[in-house]
């Protein structure tokens, strides 16, 4: 007789669906990983309207769900009250006593005694509840982006983000110490962790990306949105997340100039959704086009002369790189978006650090005869290293493992691929 898969609850702060930016791309994959082998039991939350349409979906894959509405300005507000707490503003932005009911109620209903919780944000809804076996999935080092938005802020926003970047240390430490393994999505990230919290050395596990190779693919018949005469430089992402704006404006104003001196052809392409006035007064250049969001990036990226990701502030795996580089397109990457591509760089994908290089790596890999080949290997090497399924099945050891202490210093070692 086959047994009924065994119930597990999933924890994460934005619905995973649709998989449209970063952090729900990956979310999403490993949604769907966990219902093919558990009754999957997740809470979540909602921030945009827009995303109250694909609740129903999660009925296909969950077996049961509580999604909660969360109205940013109202949680920024909530927020401020861990200046009175000394916690991190992240955790009262994110702390609903509905959803935490919900999920001891649900744990208790279903005899649930496993979890994975994505974000040191939402472990805080396992603090009481010690019987659960948990598997923390922070991704990144998030507390890192916080201190680096302070460094290139000044006074008083600078300080506002140092305290989070500290607080939220604090709490990624706390949780990953309570949790039975730990995962990040790169071996940088991972090694960062270790360096701020060395206790954990050893105690890591890193489960990279995946792409789906198959939709984020050329295509003949894919027609371009660009006009015959522009060579077409473009980078995609959501256009009110800060890294994002700081890039474009940075690109536009460093880069892109020296880039026309050379190739007036040159048209740069900033496509994605919810662009702030900040990315659409660039457009007032009308070398400089902001799409805002289209029904399909595919064609933008798949008929570009280049891909540029010139993030300042990044943190973890950018989607945007490894799905630009499926669709075989030749990429240049700032340098600290670089760090944790499972790929060389100057083969794969060329890196960049100041902007005299970006530009003079940029002009060569739009030569066809460099970025064509460049695009193609770039290709294969996503294909190697990027799949989901075999990615994401490194889970099943640390939700299956041997009968280990909780604290045992060996249950977990960082990937040595």
């Amino acid at each position: 007789m086959k047994l009924a898969p065994e119930p597990i609850l999933f924890l994460v702060h934005r619905i995973p669906f649709p998989p449209n930016k970063g952090d729900k791309i990956r979310s999403y994959h490993l949604l769907r990983h966990l219902s093919a082998r558990y009754l999957v039991h997740l809470g979540t939350f909602i921030d945009s309207p827009d995303d109250a349409a694909y609740v129903e979906k999660l009925d296909e894959l969950c077996a049961s769900h509580c999604v909660l509405s969360l109205n940013p300005m109202s949680a920024k507000l909530r927020s401020a009250q861990g200046f009175l707490t000394g916690e991190p503003l992240t955790l009262p932005y994110y702390r609903r006593r509905r959803l935490r009911r919900w999920i001891e109620q649900t744990v208790a209903v279903n005899d649930i005694r496993k979890a994975v919780v994505f974000s040191a944000a939402m472990a805080q809804y396992v603090d009481r509840l010690p019987d659960l076996h948990v598997v923390l999935d922070l991704v990144d080092v998030d507390s890192a982006k916080w201190m680096q938005y302070s460094a290139r802020h000044a006074w008083p926003l600078s300080t506002v983000y140092q305290r989070e970047g500290k607080k939220l240390l604090s709490i990624e430490r706390k949780a990953a110490g309570s949790a039975s393994s730990t995962v990040f999505v790169t071996r940088s990230e991972a090694d960062l962790f270790v360096k701020l919290a060395p206790e954990f050395s050893g105690r890591l596990k890193v489960i990279e990306n995946g792409v789906d190779t198959a939709y984020f693919a050329p295509a003949q018949d894919r027609p371009s949105p660009y006009a015959a005469e522009e060579s077409a430089i473009v980078f995609t992402g959501v256009m009110d997340y800060l890294p994002n704006i700081d890039a474009v404006t940075w690109f536009s104003r460093a880069v892109f100039p020296n880039i026309l001196q050379h190739r007036p052809d040159a048209r740069f392409y900033i496509v994605g959704m919810n662009p702030v006035s900040a990315v659409m007064a660039l457009a007032a250049d009308s070398r400089i086009v902001v799409t805002g969001k289209v029904a399909d990036v595919r064609p933008y990226v798949q008929h570009a002369a280049a891909v540029v990701a010139p993030l300042r502030v990044a943190r973890g795996i950018q989607n945007k790189i490894l799905e630009a580089m499926a669709m075989a397109r030749p990429v240049v990457v700032s340098a600290a978006a670089s760090t944790g591509l499972s790929a060389t760089a100057g083969v794969d994908f060329e890196s960049a650090g100041d902007s005299d290089e970006f530009c003079r790596k940029l002009l060569a890999i739009m030569q066809p005869v460099v970025g064509e080949p460049m695009g193609a290997r770039a290709r294969r090497r996503i294909v190697a290293n990027y799949n989901w399924e075999r990615n994401l099945s490194a889970f099943k050891s640390l939700l299956e493992p041997q009968p280990l202490h909780r604290n045992d210093a060996s249950l977990v070692a960082i990937d040595a691929h």
